[in-house]
């Protein structure tokens, strides 16, 4: 009888705007090689896919070759697990449905499973970070976008065609701003980057009181924060008026899912305390009596790349095996 190869390695790939991530990711979480590249150099989705994979196998074939390796995870925004897709993107360059699994699987010839990055956030929260042990919780990734994935009684739920958990567009304003997805007053127009930058601008444009942001060459979310550690009163209340939006948002999500806890990740979870003051005071104003004060909201502890790459790892494991190396 011949025998089984248990194979004990795997490949994690996060992308994100700013770079797309892959580490080789062992059945105990330690990463054994990463490796990275720049995601908006490609003007096609085909041309990224095609040198992620043979970057991918540069990298397999140094550290153990492909007979380690089960399968490969991704982490994208926009993601669907169930199809496998990326569907209609608003952020990253690429519109329209992207086939990432099929393609790559192609390329690879390995196993592919493709999950939008805020449920792969959850995975990683859930293995290696804060949500550790919890049954039911909420984790949301802030930066460029605003995803979220919650867990009930230690599953995850993804919907009927893969598309739960899209909070950033839930509409909070009607007649606001316009999404990037094209709808009108979503949430994640008042509380990703580009959402943040909105207010601070809008709140410059309302008053003439002087104001650190007004000499800034480019306004972002970090820059905001320094202003704000410099005691800039304009900078405060942008975090107050998206803590304020955010909180109340959060009370609604929690008022349906009564999670554990809500765990914030990405980058514009970095402002600290500027943000998260707000947010709480919202948040226990008008989430409903039975779960106020029995929710935990808080920022995570594990570095932003580390676990997206992990969590795209933990993708991995879910994905039946194949491979053409057999």
């Amino acid at each position: 009888m011949e025998n089984t190869v248990i194979k004990t390695r795997v490949v994690g790939v996060d992308i994100s705007l700013e770079r797309t991530t892959f580490a080789i990711v062992d059945v105990r979480g330690n990463i054994i090689a990463s490796d990275f590249m720049d995601t908006l150099a490609y003007a096609t989705s085909n041309e990224f896919v095609t040198t992620l994979c043979e970057r991918i196998i540069e990298l397999v074939t140094a550290n153990g070759g492909y007979e380690t390796i089960r399968s490969v995870g991704v982490s994208a925004p926009s993601a669907n697990f169930v199809t496998g897709c990326i569907e209609n993107s608003p952020n990253l360059p690429w519109k329209g449905v992207i086939p990432l699994a099929a393609l790559m699987r192609d390329q690879l010839g390995l196993a592919v499973g493709v999950s939008n990055d805020a449920h792969s956030t959850a995975l990683g929260e859930r293995a290696y970070g804060s949500a550790h042990g919890m049954k039911d919780f909420i984790v949301l990734n802030i930066g460029f976008g605003l995803g979220s994935c919650f867990f009930s009684n230690g599953r995850e739920h993804q919907g009927y065609g893969g598309f739960a958990g899209e909070f950033g567009h839930t509409c909070i304003q009607e007649h606001g701003r316009v999404c990037t997805c094209g709808k009108v007053g979503c949430l994640e127009s008042y509380v990703s980057a580009r959402g943040i930058v909105m207010t601070a601008e809008e709140l410059m444009a309302e008053s003439d009181k002087p104001s650190l942001m007004r000499s800034l060459e480019k306004l972002s979310p970090r820059t905001i924060t320094e202003c704000c550690d410099q005691g800039d009163e304009l900078a405060i209340e942008t975090y107050r008026r998206t803590g304020h939006t955010f909180g109340i948002s959060l009370a609604n999500y929690a008022s349906i899912i009564n999670p554990e806890a809500i765990i914030l990740t990405g980058g514009i979870s970095r402002a600290g305390h500027w943000l998260l003051d707000s947010v709480k005071e919202a948040f226990e104003e008008h989430v409903f009596g039975g779960i106020r004060g029995n929710t935990k909201i808080f920022i995570s502890t594990l570095d932003n790349r580390t676990r997206d790459v992990l969590g795209a790892s933990a993708v991995a494991w879910d994905v039946k095996e194949y491979s053409l190396f057999k």
